[in-house]
């Protein structure tokens, strides 16, 4: 691909050195709390690092009766407020020339027609060439209609063979299986497979591309990556904030298909999957379904899950609500705010070795972690210690993003006293660098034409079948989500979890 010349662009910044080609990009949903603070601000760094041409249109599409300047107003607020790069009046000058609203109901012909009419005002005064993007940043209900006039409008084809035309859609991918493929058949009515783009903003990540960098370019790691030398594999997410003003979006989902169905399965695969034979994105995604299609459950699903839900208390020395306190939470809600499960992964690699994934609100520290942790040492000369625990290799995915490795050292002094130390990497104290934002890397992969980062339908269906036994044993047997104490780790039913197995969950 050839690269376009861009003078905004700081040849100092060595970092996704790849620049987009001309092109538009439409932001459907674009006042919502998504795009006014990840991803318009994602869209300026992106101009500011040199990463976008000159020849770059942005276009909401939302309710509000803006003009052109009111909308360019609303993303200056975001930018200035959120942007992750150093504001700068030359570089907004040239970027705000692009920028265009078009006002319109995602249902209504005279919109989309308004719609048309602006890409081609852009392809003209700008020269994006005719390719466009489209970004759902919506509530899947709205999918359909968005799409159908897509399609009837016919801004989801080429023109005379000219300008590519893709589409990105932000999880949730459906509610269970059944709803996942129904979604995709309305995608894939309107745009090819290879022109949708499904993100999951986790595998924007440094710290998660750089699983595949530190498994299988190092040979100190790769050797202890197997059964052999791992007892269990733990991946938490946590939050310390509840669910806020979600409550429309979060009741009813929940804390495992908000965040266990697409992020946690998706580290599981990248943690556990086979060396891929290169980066193009058919061998990694290959590697990837290999893993969760091997994922088989417990047999007695009872013993392999914890569900919880918040209360009231104090957290971080003030008084927090309660989820039932949340606005428009039902008093009958069974919907979990934490939930943790067990699963196995059939291959030769990992047999017998449990992947233990959690996920909640307002525990105890924002972190995302996965933790590897080894088998006891067969050494009989420290059985009797009681400071010396499991050695264990932590990926860090955020914050503080890195690499921790946990193992046991002697304790200075005459006796021969053991305890646990740590080494640590940290991204920013190894590289001058700042990390990008996940989602200027994923916007620049899908104007580059580039899939390797995003989940294809088999990874969505696939990652649906190993939830969804869990799901309707919680519906069919009315279980109610215990409950936890703002600022802890769970309810006691998660360390039961573990405890069943003679483990403890670590405390990040």
């Amino acid at each position: 691909m050839t690269h376009v010349s861009n003078p905004l662009r700081d040849p100092r910044d060595r970092r996704l050195t790849r620049v987009a080609g001309p092109s538009s990009l439409v932001f459907f949903g674009v006042t919502g709390d998504l795009a006014r603070k990840k991803l318009l601000p994602a869209v300026y760094d992106m101009v500011n690092r040199g990463l976008l041409p000159p020849s770059f249109g942005l276009v909401g599409f939302g309710r509000r009766e803006w003009s052109h300047d009111q909308f360019k107003d609303f993303v200056r607020e975001s930018v200035e407020a959120h942007s992750r790069t150093t504001f700068r009046e030359d570089v907004w000058n040239q970027f705000a020339t692009g920028i265009r609203f078009v006002q319109g109901a995602f249902d209504d012909d005279d919109s989309f027609i308004r719609l048309n009419e602006t890409l081609e005002e852009l392809k003209e005064s700008r020269g994006t060439q005719g390719n466009h993007a489209f970004y759902l940043s919506i509530p899947p209900k709205d999918f359909e209609s968005v799409l159908q006039m897509l399609a009837k409008h016919e801004l989801a084809q080429q023109k005379d063979g000219k300008g590519w035309r893709r589409v990105i859609i932000e999880k949730p991918f459906g509610h269970d299986l059944e709803s996942a493929r129904d979604l995709n058949k309305i995608v894939e009515d309107v745009f090819p497979s290879d022109a949708i783009f499904r993100i999951d903003h986790y595998l924007g990540k440094e710290t998660v591309q750089n699983i595949l960098a530190m498994r299988f370019a190092n040979q100190i790691f790769e050797p202890l990556w197997n059964s052999n030398h791992i007892d269990h594999v733990q991946i938490t997410m946590a939050e310390p904030f509840g669910i806020g003003s979600r409550a429309g979006y979060y009741d009813g989902v929940g804390a495992a298909r908000d965040v266990i169905q697409n992020h946690l399965l998706q580290l599981l695969a990248l943690t556990a999957m086979e060396e891929p034979i290169s980066f193009k994105a058919h061998h990694l995604r290959t590697e990837k379904e290999k893993v969760l299609e091997a994922v088989t459950l417990p047999e007695n699903l009872s013993n392999s899950f914890a569900i919880g839900q918040y209360t009231s208390g104090y957290q971080g020395g003030e008084v927090v609500n309660g989820f039932f306190d949340e606005k428009d939470i039902p008093s009958t809600s069974r919907t979990e705010t934490f939930a943790a499960i067990k699963v196995n992964i059939n291959t030769r690699r990992w047999n017998g070795v449990p992947f233990y994934l959690r996920t909640g609100k307002r525990l105890g520290r924002r972190v995302t972690e996965i933790a590897l942790v080894l088998k006891k040492s067969p050494n009989l000369l420290f059985n009797n210690s009681n400071d010396a625990g499991q050695n264990a290799i932590v990926i860090r995915v955020q914050p503080d993003e890195g690499l921790n490795i946990r193992f046991s050292s002697k304790v200075p002094g005459t006796q021969m006293a053991i305890r646990d130390v740590n080494m640590d990497f940290v991204y920013g104290h190894s590289f001058t660098e700042e990390l990008p934002e996940a989602y200027e890397r994923l916007i620049l992969d899908v104007l580059l034409g580039e899939p390797p980062l995003f989940p294809r339908q088999e990874e969505v269906e696939l990652s649906w079948k190993i939830l969804d036994p869990f799901e309707k044993y919680w519906a069919q047997h009315n279980i109610k989500p215990d409950e936890y104490a703002p600022g802890s780790w769970g309810p006691e039913s998660a360390n039961t979890l573990l405890a069943r197995d003679n483990r403890v969950w670590r405390r990040p």
